[in-house]
């Protein structure tokens, strides 16, 4: 069994999810998988992941959203979210902005389509 620490990959294009997945465990990374905001937010209680991979657009709950829940809970306010986006926001900063007008306190975003490789570096750089 491997020692890395669990991953949460979050998105409703089960594709996505299973590539994403394969792709981290072929790193020997753990991975938990959910298909929308509510799912995720139950497995983060559950499984207490050390990293999500979030996407924004989800039906029933949207990444925004549950990233602002995650950071602001404090049984799961120091997992590393990760923003998985096809809007390129500002990357200049980890808060990032909805348009709402509401910060978001990822630590981290990718945009889609995925980069695999860019996105192992991300996962790397955010828990190694």
């Amino acid at each position: 069994m491997s020692d890395k620490p669990l991953i949460l990959v979050v998105d409703d294009d089960p594709d996505l999810v299973e590539s994403v997945a394969m792709k981290l465990e072929s790193h020997d990374y753990r991975v938990a998988k959910a298909y929308d905001g509510i799912e995720a937010w139950d497995k983060i209680r559950a499984e207490k992941p050390r990293l999500v991979l979030l996407d924004v657009m989800m039906p029933r709950k949207d990444g925004y959203e549950l990233c602002r829940e995650i950071k602001e809970d404090p049984a799961s306010k120091d997992i590393v979210v990760v923003l998985l986006t096809a809007v390129a926001e500002n990357v200049k900063t980890s808060k990032y902005t909805h348009q709402d007008g509401k910060s978001t306190p990822a630590d981290d975003y990718i945009a889609k389509p995925i980069d695999l490789d860019k996105l192992m570096q991300i996962v790397r750089d955010n828990l190694d």
